[in-house]
């Protein structure tokens, strides 16, 4: 089939297009590179250098797509504080554009990148699809806003859409600029430069990291599943908690603790729903996880 997969060499999107390269299909990337990254780029797919909200450019690539994963997005917090317009503009607008180019092409489902961060500060953990979102930054805000369009065209138009909301996601061909999601990859860079693993406040804040590996895997299911297509929204995280002192142990060497700075003191995913929709549960251990990006890094 032809997919397309916007972000496509970004961090999970390559791993998304990896898992579709292999299954034999017909990959398209759409992606600006202004986070992707031409070694990302897997050789078998097909890619279009271009911005999401170019709406018109988008329209020819669609066509004939069966699926689409829009991945692509600002995904910086503290970036979408200091630059509310800019990153509305991308997160919200683009995912519009995308929307739209699936529709006039007739494309049979999308599946949506959004984030736990849509969630806020809740007072009880697990953290479970049906609590009310309460966004503390405007990219919280826009993810929740792009979930919002993808229910309305599930039941306007009859695009079938899914929400994923990815909790803290790691692994291979993370970037090591931008705040707390990429804490691993910060701490491994600062480990191999010989420096010491800066923590911002006291270290405590928790957070559900989930290997790249299995969100990619939970893409390629909801892509698959006879269960979802109504614009559903599903964690996608560990069901497991650890605190960012939790993380520099496992990666090692000295610590420096600085300011702290507003965001979620703790968050941990409730993961029963994309057992039962997905079909879907991680596969990898943190511990597995942070041993295996510590033998590459070396």
């Amino acid at each position: 089939m032809k997919i397309i997969v916007t972000g496509g060499a970004g961090f999970i999107g390559s791993h998304i297009v990896d898992m579709l390269v292999l299954d034999g299909h017909e990959v398209h990337i759409i992606d600006d590179m202004s986070a992707g990254k031409p070694e990302n780029i897997n050789p078998k797919a097909t890619m279009h250098k271009l911005d999401i909200r170019d709406g018109e450019a988008l329209l020819p690539i669609f066509a004939s797509a069966t699926y689409v994963f829009h991945e692509a997005a600002v995904p910086q917090v503290q970036y979408s504080i200091e630059h509310p317009f800019i990153t509305n503009d991308i997160n919200v607008n683009g995912t519009l554009s995308v929307l739209e180019a699936c529709r006039l092409n007739k494309v049979k489902r999308i599946i949506f990148a959004s984030s736990c961060s849509v969630y806020g500060d809740q007072d009880k953990l697990p953290i479970v699809e049906d609590m009310i979102p309460h966004p503390i930054s405007p990219y919280a805000l826009h993810k929740s806003i792009g979930e919002g369009y993808m229910k309305l065209y599930a039941q306007i138009y009859g695009l079938e859409t899914v929400c994923l909301r990815y909790f803290n996601v790691y692994g291979p061909r993370q970037s090591v600029d931008g705040s707390y999601p990429l804490v691993i990859a910060r701490f491994l860079d600062l480990r191999k430069k010989g420096q010491k693993l800066i923590i911002v406040g006291s270290g405590e804040n928790t957070r559900d990291y989930v290997n790249v590996a299995d969100v990619a895997r939970a893409n390629i299911l909801a892509m698959k599943g006879e269960k979802v297509g109504k614009g559903e929204v599903i964690n996608i995280g560990t069901g497991y908690q650890a605190s960012v002192n939790r993380i520099a142990e496992l990666v090692g060497g000295e610590v420096e603790h600085i300011a702290p700075r507003l965001e979620p003191k703790s968050l941990q995913a409730g993961i029963s729903k994309a057992k039962e929709l997905l079909g879907w549960e991680p596969s990898i251990s943190l511990e597995e996880g942070i041993g295996e990006l510590k033998e590459s890094s070396i």
